[in-house]
């Protein structure tokens, strides 16, 4: 008895240190430039079609959708990486992956095509601070 007492105590413990190391994370100054850039950049290519949950959208309700997700779980996430996972590549209602219809009818799973963003907004952010 004293055993599983003790253990439930250390599972709380870790509980609550975990709960509160994410309550404390959010993007620094430079990971949310690069969020906000990379929402900016989608809601730019108004020649691609954003599928969510068997929807098709534009870039401008796209971003708006990002946006709006990015808002609700900002403390949740560090990097801008951690925002393509959580707010944009999959339903949290559904869990179905988003994707991403391209000008040639290609459709590409919307977190690689992000992270593709991403890599070439992080290149771009190197070369203009070197």
């Amino acid at each position: 008895m004293a055993s599983f007492k003790l253990l439930r105590t250390a599972l709380l413990a870790l509980l609550l240190g975990a709960s509160a190391l994410l309550a404390q994370a959010t993007p620094s100054a430079a990971e949310e430039k690069l969020i906000d850039t990379l929402i900016q950049r989608v809601s730019k290519m108004n020649a691609m079609v954003f599928l969510r949950n068997g929807n098709e959208y534009n870039a401008a309700d796209a971003a708006k959708h990002m946006q709006a997700k990015y808002d609700y779980f900002k403390k949740e996430l560090a990097t801008a990486e951690d925002f393509i996972e959580r707010c944009a590549s999959r339903s949290e209602m559904t869990g179905q992956a988003y994707k991403v219809k391209l000008n040639d009818g290609a459709v590409r799973d919307a977190n690689e095509f992000l992270n593709s963003e991403l890599r070439a907004l992080r290149q771009l952010a190197k070369k203009s601070s070197g």
